[in-house]
């Protein structure tokens, strides 16, 4: 079976890493990890929730083409390293990005089967609740947080799918879902129809 490719974003608070961290429990998920020049957050480890570098280190990375995609937000870049991304699409694994809106209109362009979902919480005044509740940013890091939430949800369009995270078990199920039905469409289905017409 081929691979595929499922783009999930949306604003920061959004719960996005919870939900991946439990979708991963799926042994035919990959996760590839993306590198950033931000510091790490209490309780984040280097090489599992991102690779941390340093600003430099990233524009080396850009300026040799190695980057899948990138973006800057918040003052801070973040990218997706290209050759591991391939690899686990060649051997049929369905690859997991968990990045910024531009970075997953910047995959798109490059990958038009990529499958983009946005995840968003039920309500900015919930989506404040929970980016107040992590306890790791000030006031006007926040209020940066809700305004620029608020242009990614202006490109929602561009997504194939939008998933209200209320709960994680219910948003998984959902995401579940819509890989079991992308996995069906025709145009992933060509090794099957040829088997098929072959006898």
């Amino acid at each position: 079976m081929e691979g595929m490719l499922i783009v999930i974003t949306g604003p920061s608070g959004a719960g996005k890493g919870t939900v991946v961290e439990q979708l991963l429990s799926n042994e035919n998920y990959s996760f590839s990890t993306s590198a950033t020049t931000r510091p790490p957050r209490a309780g984040e480890v280097d090489g599992h929730n991102y690779s941390f570098i340093t600003r430099d280190e990233f524009i080396k990375l850009r300026d040799g083409n190695n980057l899948l995609e990138y973006a800057e937000y918040v003052g801070n870049f973040y990218g997706t390293p290209r050759k591991f991304v391939e690899e686990q699409i060649s051997q049929g694994k369905v690859v997991i990005l968990e990045i910024e809106v531009v970075g997953a209109l910047q995959v798109k362009g490059q990958f038009s089967d990529a499958v983009l979902i946005f995840i968003c919480p039920p309500t900015s005044h919930e989506l404040r609740k929970r980016l107040t509740g992590r306890n790791t940013e000030n006031t006007e890091t926040i209020n940066s947080r809700l305004k620029k939430a608020i242009e990614e949800i202006d490109q929602v369009n561009h997504f194939d799918y939008f998933v209200i995270n209320d709960t994680v078990p219910l948003t998984v199920e959902k995401i579940n879902t819509i890989v079991a039905a992308e996995r069906l469409k025709v145009t992933r289905c060509t090794d099957a129809i040829n088997t098929f017409k072959a006898y």
